[in-house]
């Protein structure tokens, strides 16, 4: 197995700006996971052997759990294998990639995830993104293009779920995804990876918001859990608290609101 196929911890930046009614923008100091799927559930990788800090399925300084994510209910790979293979993708058979925020001492609160999902050439095939709101919702976009997607490229959907307040369900997202691996020479295994993951927002009046989350990677190990506990410290309990911050913000400079429309029949759509 590929050194790059181990858990990755990436130390970032989120960064958000509106463009009206009223300017809007702030950035935060982060950190996330990067987990290979299949990897991990060939037990090619156990994630103990790395940290004893950062756990699977159980408590820890940071940990991750297969309930977070997908239907709660399927291991996640089983869940996203199938999901593909519902959707007409059947040559996403490469890693799959899941990138999201890690428990902090039990909690965890992820506004968007993502699921890179590859073929085995080590082509992006697929991308899915799983966004949840404050209301305790959450809703899919699956992004494919029908074929291979590399890196960089546009991809883009329509909205049709509450995220936020100040933006009516409406519009279109553009989705541009962004990974690069180079040599990083205070890394004992002598490699990093800087990925980005950039969405700007559309209303009927044009451009709106742009947000993105990029980071460069770190193996996952004692020596990066440590440093990301303490870099940002109870980092997913401010997630929450940031955004009604934010929104504090907003309505106190008269943004428009919106009330929470019902929420659609499905939960993800292309």
């Amino acid at each position: 197995m590929s050194t790059v196929n181990r858990p990755q911890l990436c130390f970032g930046t989120v960064r958000h700006s509106r463009s009206r009614p009223a300017v809007h923008a702030f950035n935060y100091g982060v950190y996330f996971m990067r987990l290979p799927l299949r990897a991990m559930a060939a037990r090619d990788v156990d994630t103990g052997r790395w940290s004893s800090l950062f756990s699977h399925n159980r408590f820890n300084l940071l940990s991750f759990y297969d309930k977070d994510h997908g239907d709660a209910q399927q291991a996640p790979l089983a869940w996203i294998d199938g999901l593909l293979k519902q959707e007409g993708i059947h040559d996403a058979d490469g890693e799959i990639w899941l990138q999201a925020f890690p428990r902090v001492l039990g909690y965890v609160f992820n506004p968007v995830s993502f699921w890179f999902c590859h073929r085995s050439d080590g082509q992006l095939r697929a991308v899915l993104c799983e966004v949840r709101n404050t209301f305790g919702e959450h809703h899919r976009y699956l992004l494919d293009t029908g074929t291979v997607m590399p890196y960089g490229i546009e991809l883009t959907a329509h909205k049709v779920f509450h995220v936020s307040p100040f933006c009516e369900v409406s519009g279109e997202y553009h989705f541009r995804f962004m990974r690069k691996t180079h040599a990083y020479v205070d890394d004992t295994d002598g490699w990093s990876e800087r990925t980005v993951a950039r969405i700007a927002y559309d209303d009927a009046a044009g451009p709106l918001l742009l947000t993105s989350l990029s980071g460069i990677s770190r193996q996952l190990s004692n020596a990066s859990v440590i440093k990301a506990f303490f870099l940002y410290p109870l980092m997913t309990f401010g997630v929450v608290a940031k955004i009604h911050w934010q929104a504090l913000r907003l309505w106190i400079k008269r943004v428009p609101f919106f009330r929470k429309p019902q929420p659609p029949s499905h939960e993800m759509s292309r």
